[in-house]
């Protein structure tokens, strides 16, 4: 029963991140093409709660600690359909990427 929860939350855990995946490449799409729009501002609301809620946790995914009660790896993808160097820099390289979007959304801002 453990295997079939496990790979519930894996599951889950890749689809969310998949969609994070679109919202903040769309995001740095829009600003370098400089379509600003409502949708550039959801996808920075989302980050943003994103963010919230990985501060809430500790640095943490929720999803990575219920997993945590189905298994005992200490691989960094034990939760999550990724190669392992990718769920390990996972926050390094999207925080990176999403810092490079606001800073390009705010030159359009200060310079339209």
């Amino acid at each position: 029963m453990k295997n079939k929860e496990l790979l519930l939350i894996k599951s889950i855990h890749t689809v969310i991140w998949l969609f994070y995946n679109v919202v903040i490449f769309y995001l740095l799409y829009a600003v370098v093409a400089d379509k600003i729009d409502k949708w550039v501002w959801i996808c920075v609301g989302l980050v943003v709660a994103e963010g919230l809620v990985l501060l809430i946790f500790k640095w943490f995914c929720p999803l990575t600690i219920i997993a945590r009660k189905y298994s005992d790896s200490d691989r960094d993808n034990f939760d999550i359909f990724l190669p392992e160097w990718l769920a390990k820099h996972n926050k390094l390289i999207y925080t990176g990427i999403f810092g490079i979007a606001i800073l390009r959304l705010l030159y359009r801002m200060i310079n339209p």
